[in-house]
């Protein structure tokens, strides 16, 4: 049997990324286009900082395997397009009975997670805090604080990312909003619509190819 070998990887909080990590992307403003719901708010930050990052991830893939685990650092900039919050762009598993694990080391945020048949959780996390998602979930972050949201995660290799499930239905169905008090408000998505069959049988069908 032939032993992988142990990685020690250390954690920037200041820089939010995954120090010794081999994977780095980053997500620009301008990337992010027809991710949020008003469209003019959203030109005026393209005319400020298109190209600025807003999100960035450090990882680290041991192999390719069930068996191994990715893991790394999510950093995403504060801040609100119009009333609602900063977010990542979000993804199901390829393999959709592949679950993952997000803390936050620092900043405040809400894991938004809808199940294929269009069920809804909101998991608000603070520092030190860990959520787990568990397989089937799409899924993504939100910065609901004043400063960047640093986030670790681990999930296995093999899992991969459907990240048009999200588009093919008109976004998530609840967008996370300022609420005008200092908060957050779930309001509903007007442009959502119900997954196709098809969008369901291949999540099905992916999940019975690995089981």
């Amino acid at each position: 049997m032939q032993l992988a070998e142990p990685r020690l990887c250390g954690i920037s909080i200041k820089t939010g990324m995954l120090e010794n990590a081999d994977g780095h992307y980053r997500k620009t403003y301008r990337d992010l286009t027809g991710l949020y719901a008003d469209a003019e708010a959203f030109e005026e930050i393209l005319s400020e900082k298109a190209d600025e990052v807003a999100y960035e991830v450090t990882s680290y893939t041991p192999g390719a395997q069930t068996s191994d685990l990715i893991m790394g650092v999510t950093r995403m900039e504060a801040g609100k397009v119009g009333r609602e919050y900063f977010l990542t762009r979000g993804h199901i598993h390829a393999k959709g009975n592949r679950p993952e694990i997000y803390q936050t080391l620092s900043g405040r945020g809400i894991m938004q997670m809808e199940s294929p048949d269009g069920q809804v959780r909101l998991v608000e996390m603070g520092p030190q805090q860990v959520c787990y998602v568990p397989p089937f979930w799409i899924h993504r972050s939100v910065n609901i604080g004043e400063e960047d949201l640093v986030m670790f995660f681990a999930y296995p290799a093999d899992s991969g990312q459907d990240y048009g499930i999200i588009e093919r239905s008109g976004g998530m169905r609840v967008r996370v909003m300022d609420d005008g008090n200092g908060g957050w408000k779930a309001e509903d998505n007007p442009a959502w619509k119900n997954r196709s069959e098809e969008d369901l049988k291949a999540i099905a069908a992916a999940a019975e190819g690995v089981a």
